[in-house]
């Protein structure tokens, strides 16, 4: 890729310094070809800059392209993100900002973006918080997020938002053993969550919640939205709240 990437700037290095109307190879004999090769060669040695200035061009209209592609991708499926009518909102749910997360309960950097998450909703106070369902990895996965989706169905959600964070907290083995131990502690009826953990719209919403990231072509967690922006992966927390502040217009 680097190679790749180095022959294109170097091309257009040279497309740049030299006069389009001689910039034409297949016209020149051997002996000008290699001329040629020889001064470019020579160029770029001497000004290697010049590569560097060609990539760092380059990867910035990479990025701008791939942001303006994830931007469509959020306003297509807007409502799905933002107002499904069963993702549990939480932080200030009139924020003037809304970040969204697709989440496993089993994922080592969701764990890690926990508390960085939970920090930045209160200390800035004015995000709302959407979280997507979004088990990949293995069945303890999704027996989690169908224990924490039941939980919202038969308690509500600040009992859903106790369970999220205990889950997100929680190192061992996720079993019907250790989420009954898990609701005992939180004062839950775990009989009451666990007969709603059958009800067929739970694998409804987690399905949606699947078909919704292959839209948005996440394919890992955790994965976030911010307004009109993609973050795939963990970042630390003054990064989260850079975004935020530029969301804002603030940054």
């Amino acid at each position: 890729m680097i190679a790749r990437t180095l022959t294109a700037a170097a091309v257009a290095a040279t497309a740049i310094a030299t006069p389009a109307t001689a910039f034409d190879i297949s016209a020149m004999s051997d002996a000008e070809r290699n001329a040629f090769r020889a001064e470019v060669r020579a160029y770029l040695l001497e000004n290697p800059e010049v590569l560097l200035e060609a990539i760092n061009v380059l990867e910035e209209r990479q990025a701008a392209g791939k942001a303006a592609d994830d931007a469509a991708l959020i306003a297509a499926n807007a409502d799905a993100l933002f107002d499904d009518g069963w993702s549990w909102v939480g932080g200030n749910p009139e924020g003037d900002v809304t970040v969204v997360e697709f989440l496993d309960y089993r994922c080592g950097y969701c764990k890690r973006a926990f508390p960085d998450v939970k920090e930045l909703l209160q200390s800035d106070g004015n995000i709302r918080f959407i979280v997507k369902e979004f088990p990949i990895l293995g069945e303890q996965s999704v027996l989690a997020s169908r224990f924490a989706i039941a939980t919202k169905n038969v308690a509500g959600d600040a009992a859903y938002g106790q369970v999220h964070d205990a889950l997100m907290a929680f190192r061992g083995e996720i079993s019907e053993d250790s989420l009954k131990a898990l609701a005992a502690h939180l004062g839950l009826d775990a009989d009451a969550i666990f007969a709603e953990m059958s009800n067929p719209e739970i694998e409804r919403i987690i399905a949606e919640n699947r078909r919704l990231a292959q839209r948005l072509q996440i394919n890992g967690t955790p994965s976030f939205v911010f307004g009109d922006q993609m973050l795939r992966g963990y970042a630390p927390l003054e990064h989260m709240r850079a975004l935020v502040e530029e969301l804002r217009g603030e940054g």
